[in-house]
């Protein structure tokens, strides 16, 4: 117990598992037993997520949002390595950075350009989805080039490699790990954005279209209902890409 409260202390991982229950158990103990009439306790909510777990409503908005999300993720990581990796030649380095740049760029002052550019409600949400987590990838995968050692690219000039084939040996197959890293790093940004995207367009249902419409009636219950069925698969997608990366590249372990 003297290990909970000492600095850089370290504890197992059963007993890390059951602290953190605790600490729940208590965090909604005192919720349940201090919630007003405005914010509903977590009896009401956990009610609210059986019933909508169970309802076809639920399922079907989700897999739209994750069909969305999944599909600008792919994209996403597709132009981020494209540039990336052209990062590494003067003429693309310039561009590269203008994309870290536009992380600063709201996409709420550009949804008339998207809709000009594009054709219908579903492809303006993919290309406001894509554009919205690009920068942040790109931003994430240019630090790991940054930061490889001198000493792998003296190591290809001393075996002989040409410029290209050291770009292939060094970035593309030695960081092959960080691209996953990144996706799981990521995935959090997609994820919080789809319901702002889905807000924009709501003709295709999703679940950001589903939690504005519980909103615009002031059905608290259902909105928080719906904010763990989100941060329940936030949760679910990060421990399967973790995982995924760890079955593909099994020296990342070492790492750890």
């Amino acid at each position: 117990m003297k290990k909970l409260l000492q600095p850089f202390a370290v504890i197992n991982k059963q007993t890390f598992a059951i602290m953190v229950v605790l600490q729940v158990a208590a965090a909604l103990a005192i919720w349940q037993t201090s919630a007003t009439g405005l914010l509903p306790a977590p009896s009401h909510i956990g009610g609210a997520l059986l019933k909508l777990s169970t309802s076809k409503l639920l399922i079907d908005n989700v897999l739209v949002s994750l069909g969305l999300t999944v599909q600008a993720m792919f994209y996403a990581i597709v132009i981020t390595l494209l540039f990336c990796y052209l990062s590494v030649l003067p003429f693309f380095k310039s561009m590269a950075q203008f994309i870290v740049a536009c992380r600063y760029l709201t996409l709420a002052g550009l949804i008339f350009v998207f809709t000009l550019l594009t054709h219908n409600g579903s492809s303006l949400k993919l290309w406001l989805l894509i554009c919205g987590i690009v920068p942040f990838f790109v931003t994430s995968f240019l630090s790991v080039i940054v930061h490889i050692s001198h000493g792998e690219y003296d190591l290809c000039k001393t075996l002989g490699y040409s410029n290209w084939r050291t770009l292939y040996e060094v970035i593309i197959v030695g960081k092959a790990d960080k691209v996953l890293e990144i996706l799981q790093q990521n995935f959090a940004i997609a994820w919080l954005m789809i319901t702002m995207v889905e807000g924009l367009n709501m003709s295709e249902g999703g679940i950001g279209a589903l939690l504005i419409k519980y909103n615009k009636y002031n059905d608290l219950t259902n909105v928080l209902a719906l904010q763990v069925v989100i941060f329940g698969i936030g949760l679910l997608f990060d421990f399967l890409l973790a995982h995924l990366r760890l079955w593909l590249f099994p020296y990342t372990r070492l790492t750890k």
